[in-house]
C-alpha cells in the first residue's frame, strides 16, 4: 500500500490568522484524496466496489469519519465560533466536490437529486453518532473505528461483509488518522515556526 504525500505545514501570510474557509478548502482536498485512496485500496484488496455509485457511497462514509475526526481535533485548538465556521466550510466544500465528481462520472444520472444536500444529510447524521465516541490520546478509539467499519459493511456485498471491518480498523483508518492529525496540527498552528 503506497502512502499519499501531503503537505502538512502551512504558514500565515503577513502574520495574519488563517481564514477558516481557506483552511477548510485545503483540508477538504486532503480528505478527498484520502477517501479516494481508501476506495482504490478496497478495490485493489479485491473488495467488490462494482459501480461508481457504490464507490461514492463508500467515500461519503469515509469522509464523514474524517470530518468528525478533524472536528474533534479542532475542538481544543480553536474557539467555538471559528471551529463552527471551519467545519461548515469544510462540509460545504466536500459536498461540492462530491457533486462535481459524481456528475463528471455519471452526468445523466442527475434525475434532480441534490447530491450536495444528500452528502450534508449523511454527514449530519454521522456526526451525531460519532459524537458519542471518545478520542483516546487524540486518536479514534476502538468503538469509533468499529462504527466506521459497520457503516462501510452495510454498503458492501455479502461476500465482503465478514472481512471489511478488519480492513477498515487495521489497514485503512490508521494512515488516514495519522495524516489528518498532522494536517490539522499544521493548519491550526498559530505561530510561524
Amino acid at each position: 500500500m503506497s502512502k499519499i504525500r501531503i503537505k502538512t505545514n502551512w504558514f500565515k501570510k503577513d502574520g495574519l490568522p488563517k481564514d477558516p474557509a481557506e483552511t477548510a478548502s485545503v483540508l477538504a482536498m486532503i480528505l478527498w484524496r484520502l477517501a479516494d485512496k481508501f476506495t482504490i485500496n478496497l478495490s485493489k484488496a479485491d473488495y467488490d466496489i462494482i459501480t461508481p455509485e457504490r464507490g461514492f457511497v463508500l467515500m461519503a462514509e469515509f469522509l464523514a469519519f474524517e470530518v468528525q475526526y478533524a472536528d474533534r481535533l479542532a475542538y481544543n485548538r480553536i474557539d467555538d465560533a471559528t471551529r463552527t465556521g471551519f467545519i461548515q466550510a469544510l462540509a460545504k466544500r466536500l459536498s461540492e466536490m462530491m457533486e462535481e465528481n459524481i456528475l463528471a462520472i455519471a452526468p445523466n444520472n442527475d434525475e434532480g437529486y441534490n447530491y450536495k444536500a444528500g452528502f450534508i444529510d449523511l454527514l449530519n447524521r454521522r456526526l451525531v453518532d460519532y459524537a458519542t465516541f471518545d478520542l483516546i490520546d487524540e486518536k479514534p478509539g476502538f468503538a469509533t473505528l468499529r462504527y466506521l467499519g459497520n457503516c462501510i459493511r452495510e454498503v458492501m456485498d455479502k461476500r465482503d461483509q465478514p472481512w471489511i471491518i478488519d480492513q477498515i480498523m487495521d489497514i485503512e483508518s490508521p494512515e488516514a488518522v495519522e495524516t489528518i492529525k498532522k494536517t490539522m496540527q499544521g493548519l491550526l498552528e498559530t505561530e510561524e515556526e
